[in-house]
């Protein structure tokens, strides 16, 4: 495990072990950043599930109203008039046959694959090299579709994916550190919701168990979230 450097240190010492509120965890983050860049702020969950149940996995996007603060790379497998409205809305790459063969040889330079029904069928063969990544189109997540344009506008405006792990743990990044501390908190609360909605109906008692809101480089501070 990698030793926490000096400003870590005297920011972990700042920090209380108890319950923050939202607005006061991401206050507090961005009084005490521990890096020069503008680190990413993250929300973290335990949730109160039955990660070996294949129906209590969770798993879902969310619409951030301030956007994540970061340029989202798009690519499209598409053709016709779908690719076309993909190349419109702002698709970073569009193609089919083509973009599958890149993809095959092992490029993987994007954040979001967006796919049409049609595409899904060649789509599919980049299981191995799309999986792992969590990169595969998935129409839970809204990248299986037709509206190629909505997609992609809905992708660089800010919308996040998010899936439990095997461990029953969730991850979002929600903006940057240099994000007004009402944006974020804004932010934050359309994941909370978005988790909320997301909650399997076999699931059993509280389903948010813990939260923490952290940074890139920063302290981790849970947060009174009730459930």
């Amino acid at each position: 495990m990698p030793k926490h450097g000096k400003k870590y240190r005297a920011v972990k010492a700042k920090a209380e072990n108890r319950l923050y509120e939202l607005e006061e965890a991401i206050a507090f983050l961005k009084a005490n950043r521990v890096a020069k860049f503008d680190e990413t702020a993250e929300i973290h969950f335990r949730l109160g599930v039955d990660p070996k149940k294949t129906d209590q996995t969770v798993r879902g996007t969310v619409a951030l109203p301030h956007g994540t603060g970061k340029k989202v790379r798009v690519v499209v497998f598409a053709s016709g008039p779908a690719a076309d409205a993909a190349r419109e809305a702002g698709a970073d790459v569009v193609g089919l046959d083509d973009l599958v063969e890149k993809v095959r040889g092992g490029w993987t330079d994007f954040d979001v694959a967006i796919a049409t029904q049609e595409a899904m069928k060649t789509v599919r063969t980049l299981g191995k090299v799309l999986g792992p990544r969590g990169l595969m189109p998935n129409p839970k997540t809204g990248t299986v579709t037709d509206d190629t344009g909505a997609a992609v506008r809905q992708c660089k405006a800010g919308r996040v994916e998010f899936r439990m792990d095997r461990h029953g743990n969730v991850g979002v990044p929600f903006g940057k550190l240099s994000f007004e501390t009402k944006a974020l908190v804004e932010n934050a609360e359309a994941v909370i919701a978005a988790l909320r909605a997301a909650r399997p109906a076999s699931a059993k008692g509280v389903f948010l168990k813990r939260t923490t809101v952290t940074s890139t480089m920063g302290v981790g501070l849970r947060v009174n979230v009730r459930d």
